[in-house]
């Protein structure tokens, strides 16, 4: 097994997505217990990188106190990888967009910074992923995907960003991909 990735994220409730519907062949629903919203990817930086970002976020947040924020998921689209080989289907954020776009420009980079020393170049998509293609997804798969993704209505899921997490990888990686290390409630 690769080593595993780290990551900050907004856990939420995420029973949903239990009742999308079937997704096409090839692709893993995400448990309950794994959907967040992303705040800082860390990758395989290790625990020591990952517990001085930690410091970091507690740093922050004793200086800058952070409030839960509101949000509603909307359009479900592809993300990651290039084209056709994303690595997620995942919600946008209609309500709460702007709040939580904020709140990932004001922490990312300091998080990233003190566990690897790099800063994100790319601007913040605040989104939260609800499904992968496995491996062995063919093209086909991948295209029924995108087709069962522009029929998901998430409007009406709504949840409050309350707590941010410190993740890695679950080590039985056959029914949860991750695990929450550490969390932080926001006040």
């Amino acid at each position: 097994m690769p080593r595993p990735n780290w990551f900050f994220g907004f856990p939420l409730d995420g029973s949903f997505v239990r009742e999308l519907p079937e997704l096409p062949a090839n692709f893993r629903r995400f448990h309950p217990e794994d959907v967040h919203l992303t705040l800082a990817f860390l990758g395989s930086c290790g625990q020591t990188a990952a517990e001085r970002a930690l410091s970091a976020l507690d740093a922050r947040l004793q200086i800058e106190p952070m409030t839960p924020i509101a949000v509603s998921l909307g359009e479900v689209v592809a993300m990651g990888g290039s084209g056709r080989n994303y690595t997620a289907l995942s919600a946008l954020l209609d309500a709460g967009r702007a709040e939580a776009t904020a709140a990932i420009l004001s922490l990312r980079d300091p998080l990233t910074h003190a566990a690897s020393g790099r800063i994100e170049n790319r601007a913040p998509k605040p989104h939260v992923s609800i499904a992968r293609p496995r491996a062995r997804a063919s093209e086909a798969d991948r295209r029924a995907g995108l087709s069962w993704a522009s029929q998901m209505r998430l409007q009406g899921v709504h949840a409050r960003l309350e707590r941010i997490a410190l993740y890695t990888w679950n080590e039985v990686r056959h029914e949860r991909l991750f695990e929450i290390v550490e969390e932080r409630r926001l006040t």
